[in-house]
């Protein structure tokens, strides 16, 4: 998913209690190539980049990391206890000696404290390294969620270490447009876009496609998934853990697949939460037409949930309702932008993000009921641009592009896009063509394209992997979390029954939770696969003047 949207439950949690919100953006997802007629025969990593890796590695444990003070811009707002630094990478894993970049690391020591009894002290269990997702999510803030009640258990054993993958914040950043320019609002949003409208975002997804080499140069081909997994093997050698403990979310389950693939004896523990689907042939042009067809899935759900609860929102009793109410929001936004920033392409965007989270569900509601009520200014404050976040943004959908367009080969034909998406919008309209402009700019991609990884691992290769999913979620549908088990042999799948939030980990689900402590902090996995009953759904909150009555 775009990296712009892309929080676990673990991120999530972290941000409401840092009063921030996740970065707006269009969300994408782990996207997949096409492959009309036979797979792609898998590639295994080259013995050069591998014997790199070595190389790195070896250096990185001897040299450390060096912690000190966390730069503000970075990690505001940091606690005591949470320190930042730096590692060494190669650029090219096939030439150790060439290139050097630095990736930034943040780490909060193990408290070792008991939170349930101030007297009893943990056992240090050694470094717990999380990934939220993107490409192009920063982790950096990963530490600071120990102050979380339901992470405190975790934080006593562990030490919580977060990074910027390569390309992310200062870890060597990649741009491909000014930031200036990046946001621009109010957008179009079309369900069935026109012949002319569609020869405009080709011409768009062409001139972004040259903006990432003209603005990052032959580096831009070094952006990949393989080598975001062979650096997090230099970042657990620095670290000095001889065997990695790993969390991944979403995008991040991906590359900690293919970790799990290439160092499997390097592990020690590894949870994969909302895990992609890692299918060679589906890495990543078909994943994204499954994601689109996934949201709509979700989109109903959230539908569905207004209608039950119209006597709050005012939008229609039955879901068909409530979407006429959405699309005649759309429609005067076209004619008439709210804010003079917030057109259909916004009030989409801000819609989305409630395809990943149930609880952004009761403020999109409301935010909708006010404008329709004849109060725009909740539907401003959630969807329009936010032009502080623009520098931020940018970057993180440089490497989104970056390392999908690397990862696999894509369409070139542009009437492949266009037959695939139109027959997809027929029946899932609301995120297919969104998604579609997201990844076009690989069709045009300046660098060449690499082979996915079939990632497969046999019986006792690799320690029991724990794979948490939602049953519903719409962002990593959960067929992903299937295949994943099924590749990694002796992995162990938790299902969230009848929900769709994207990322489950050390969210409101005590089940998930119980099974997610058992395993980080004793080993323990289920004798079989688990299900858990879904979380209460949110409650409707008349918020931002949405009980207004009916026009």
């Amino acid at each position: 998913m775009k990296a712009a949207a892309l929080y676990s439950a673990a991120g999530s949690l972290l941000l409401t209690t840092l009063a921030a919100a996740p970065a707006g953006g269009t969300p994408g997802t782990p996207h997949a190539p096409h492959a009309p007629h036979a797979p792609h025969a898998s590639a295994a990593p080259g013995a050069a980049e591998l014997r790199g890796t070595a190389v790195a590695a070896a250096r990185a444990r001897a040299a450390g990391i060096d912690f000190g003070p966390c730069p503000a811009a970075e990690v505001p707002g940091t606690p005591a206890g949470v320190r930042c630094g730096t590692v060494r990478v190669p650029l090219d894993y096939a030439h150790p000696d060439g290139k050097q970049i630095e990736l930034t690391v943040s780490r909060a020591p193990a408290t070792q404290k008991d939170p349930h009894n101030s007297k009893r002290k943990v056992p240090r269990q050694g470094a717990l390294v999380f990934n939220p997702g993107g490409p192009g999510a920063s982790g950096m803030y990963f530490p600071l969620i120990g102050t979380v009640p339901g992470w405190q258990r975790i934080a006593a054993g562990y030490d919580l270490v977060g990074y910027a993958p390569r390309g992310v914040g200062r870890s060597a950043p990649l741009s491909c447009a000014d930031p200036e320019h990046f946001f621009k609002a109010p957008t179009e949003a079309p369900v069935h876009p026109s012949k002319a409208y569609k020869r405009e975002r080709v011409a768009r997804a062409r001139a972004y496609a040259r903006g990432c080499a003209q603005r990052s140069g032959s580096r831009l081909r070094h952006y990949t998934s393989l080598n975001n997994a062979r650096d997090l093997d230099v970042l657990r050698a620095a670290l000095a853990e001889d065997r990695l403990t790993f969390m991944g979310a979403s995008y991040g389950t991906y590359f900690g697949a293919l970790y799990a693939a290439m160092f499997p004896s390097h592990v020690r523990r590894m949870v994969l939460d909302a895990a992609v689907d890692p299918d060679p042939r589906k890495i990543w042009y078909h994943s994204n037409l499954e994601q689109s067809a996934a949201f709509e899935d979700r989109w109903a759900d959230f539908r569905d949930w207004i209608a039950r609860h119209d006597d709050v929102y005012r939008l229609g009793t039955t879901p068909a309702r409530v979407q006429r109410a959405y699309d005649t929001a759309s429609e005067r936004l076209a004619a008439k932008a709210a804010g003079g920033k917030v057109g259909p392409g916004q009030l989409h965007d801000a819609f989305l993000t409630a395809g990943y989270y149930e609880d952004y569900w009761p403020s999109r509601a409301a935010a909708l009921s006010a404008y329709l009520h004849g109060d725009p200014e909740p539907l401003v404050r959630l969807a329009a641009p936010r032009p502080g976040t623009a520098a931020e943004a940018e970057n993180a959908t440089a490497v989104y592009t970056a390392v999908e367009c690397n990862d696999a080969p894509w369409p070139t034909d542009w009437e492949v896009w266009d037959r695939d998406n139109t027959r997809l919008a027929r029946v899932a309209p609301f995120e297919t063509w969104d998604n579609a402009w997201t990844n076009l700019p690989c069709a045009y991609w300046p660098e060449p394209r690499q082979q996915p990884l079939d990632v497969r691992t046999g019986p006792g290769e690799l320690p029991p992997v724990l794979i948490l999913a939602a049953e519903r979620d719409a962002a990593a549908p959960y067929q992903g979390a299937l295949s994943m088990n099924r590749r990694l042999a002796g992995s162990v799948l938790v299902t969230e029954r009848d929900a769709g939030t994207h990322g489950i980990a050390g969210g409101p689900n005590a089940c998930v939770n119980g099974h997610l402590y058992a395993y980080l902090l004793e080993g323990r996995v289920p004798a079989r696969h688990a299900s858990c009953a879904p979380r209460r759904p949110p409650a409707a909150r008349p918020d931002e003047g949405a009980s207004a009555p009916r026009p």
